[in-house]
């Protein structure tokens, strides 16, 4: 559960910058971290980019296939993203990009680039690095930043559903400045923000 602190942190700021923003996080409370889903970096890599400019029900629905077609060859989908298997990611629904993109992942952590040191690293020296891979871009940089880091002081200008919420809820249009305000937190700012997007477009039963 997120620290009390942390939590009257972003309530004390949110006071002051909108009423509405503060009223969506009280209603939504205390949030969860979760532990990051992966043990390896390169394996977040990988679903951050299949995830790329895709709703969350489509990115989802294309990696299933992308674990149904490596339960069939008896591998891991690591084991997919080196030459010889585009068609099979193809038929996945994964753009050719995409599959570029994965392998190019696959082959930076076999070169060494993706090693533990990454987790010591300021986001923008580690952002530098993510962003060197073909595919990898700052959203991707900032989502592993977030979810596989933990690092609680990142605001993904770059996503559009934590942007267009916090946008909503504040009628300010330069959320990097109205973040600023929320730091050393801001990637808590954003969980919030998703996730207050998330309540507000669940459908009332």
């Amino acid at each position: 559960m997120l620290d009390p602190d942390v939590y009257d942190h972003l309530r004390r700021v949110a006071a002051t910058a909108s009423e509405p923003l503060l009223a969506a996080i009280e209603r939504v409370g205390p949030i969860g971290i979760p532990a990051p889903a992966h043990a390896r970096v390169a394996d977040r890599l990988f679903v951050e980019v299949v995830n790329q400019q895709l709703s969350t029900r489509a990115a989802a629905a294309i990696w299933a296939r992308v674990e149904a077609a490596a339960a069939g060859q008896a591998v891991a989908p690591r084991d997919l993203f080196v030459p010889g298997h585009e068609e099979r990611l193809r038929a996945c629904g994964i753009s050719r990009n995409k599959v570029r993109a994965l392998q190019a992942i696959r082959e930076a952590e076999e070169a060494g680039s993706l090693t533990d040191d990454l987790a010591a690293m300021p986001h923008a020296a580690r952002s530098a690095i993510l962003c060197g891979i073909r595919g990898v871009g700052q959203w991707t940089a900032d989502m592993i930043g977030i979810f596989h880091y933990l690092d609680p002081d990142i605001w993904p200008a770059g996503d559009v559903a934590a942007v267009g919420s916090l946008r909503r809820l504040t009628g300010c249009t330069d959320t990097v400045a109205l973040a600023a305000a929320f730091a050393p937190y801001r990637s808590i700012l954003a969980r919030f923000a998703w996730r207050i997007r998330d309540v507000q477009e669940t459908p009332v039963a």
